[in-house]
């Protein structure tokens, strides 16, 4: 097992993946890539700085010639400086928290100061604007009070081209969260009885990702039971578990920014019928799903033969969404596997195999991480297929 901290991104691949952002910059001509994140998702500004925000907003501006700076809110200078992988830090109070605060003391920088340190000159600039859904109002109107001059272009694509395929550095941070994800699952399958409650299992998966070397979970730990199995995201609760539960884990761990969560349901006792037959349709759709992964494979073939899937096994109405979606940073990202989607698999591509099936009573959720390859898949978590039938 490697040191804590040890499995991470090494500094010069910030620095290259700047560069590969500004050779997109010159063949778009942008004259400037803004990235904005908060603290939920962080992603974007993170990939080139390393920097993850607290209660602030945050940034990183890109020129066509490969500097790049990051941009925090006034309350994260030291921060900012001590975590980042760039050069350049400046404090806007574009970024600032959402108690608003007005900082009237505070002498702040501005775009305009962050554009020349770049080298970025003139008032006609198109600038490209990444994470559109995570850039506040705040932050869009401080961009056009700087530059009223400018077009604005929605550039989330630049994002999305550049973070799809995984580096080997960042395959191996996946692969060490779904290893840590496998061990708090397997924590909860021995330590939960009934009378406890859903948070109370949170603790025990917390305790062990964090024991285990991960910097934080990968998304908010989903221990869920019965009802509350049919939502397709939700958020743990004090229900207390009953002999017989549907119980849904989707467990994970953090590392170095990559998120990685593995997810499948226990039992508390025996799955018998009607029960039985949704769960393990679950668990054959997900297997299903692993075969039909590899690299020059139509995204959106295998989203429409997916659903097919479904119809054909008497399965129609319990069906939720698409086959795969992207992870890597966010354990959540693009590319999604849809319908639409109208791309072909490329190797180090990494999915979540994400089966979700839905009844009017109860919902499970199969899930691990792969990688594609010229032949098929990598699985970067350990197998999942066993079903837990627990006895109390």
């Amino acid at each position: 097992m490697a040191e804590h901290g040890t499995i991470r991104i090494p500094d010069e691949e910030y620095k290259q993946r700047v560069q590969r952002a500004a050779k997109i910059l010159q063949r778009e001509g942008l004259d400037a890539l803004i990235v904005n994140s908060n603290e939920a998702d962080y992603a974007n500004a993170r990939y080139f700085s390393g920097f993850w925000p607290l209660f602030e907003r945050c940034g990183v501006a890109i020129s066509p010639a490969g500097d790049a700076a990051l941009m925090v809110g006034p309350e994260s200078r030291e921060f900012g400086a001590d975590r980042c992988k760039l050069d350049k830090v400046f404090v806007l109070k574009a970024y600032r928290e959402g108690a608003d605060p007005a900082y009237p003391e505070l002498q702040a920088d501005t775009y305009q100061d962050v554009f020349n340190a770049l080298g970025i000159k003139g008032k006609k600039l198109r600038i490209g604007v990444a994470s559109y859904l995570d850039t506040s109002v705040i932050i869009m109107e401080a961009i056009r009070d700087a530059f009223p001059e400018a077009e604005i272009v929605r550039a989330d694509h630049i994002m999305v081209e550049l973070r799809s395929i995984k580096s080997v550095n960042e395959i191996n941070c996946l692969r060490e969260g779904y290893r840590i994800a496998e061990l708090a699952t397997q924590q909860v399958i021995k330590e939960i009885r009934p009378g406890m409650t859903e948070l109370q299992m949170v603790g025990v998966a917390q305790r062990v990702v964090y024991e285990n070397g991960a910097e934080y979970e990968g998304l908010p730990m989903y221990v869920f039971s019965e009802a509350s199995t049919r939502h397709a995201i939700s958020r743990s609760s004090y229900r207390k578990f009953e002999k017989g539960d549907i119980v849904q884990l989707n467990l994970s761990a953090k590392i170095d920014g990559y998120s990685a969560a593995i997810g499948y349901p226990i039992v508390l006792g025996k799955l018998e019928g009607r029960r039985r037959d949704v769960v393990m349709f679950g668990l054959e759709a997900h297997k299903w799903t692993q075969k039909q992964v590899k690299a020059g494979v139509l995204a959106s073939d295998i989203a429409q033969n997916f659903y097919k899937f479904y119809e054909e096994n008497g399965y129609k109405d319990n069906f939720v969404y698409g086959p795969l979606h992207g992870t890597g940073m966010i354990e959540v990202e693009a590319p999604w596997v849809e319908t639409s989607s109208n791309y072909k698999l490329q190797p180090n591509m990494c999915y979540q195999i994400d089966t979700f099936i839905s009844s009017d009573t109860f919902g499970v959720r199969w899930e691990k991480g792969i990688a594609v390859t010229e032949n098929g898949c990598d699985v970067l978590s350990p197998e999942i297929g066993t079903l837990y039938e627990l006895e109390f």
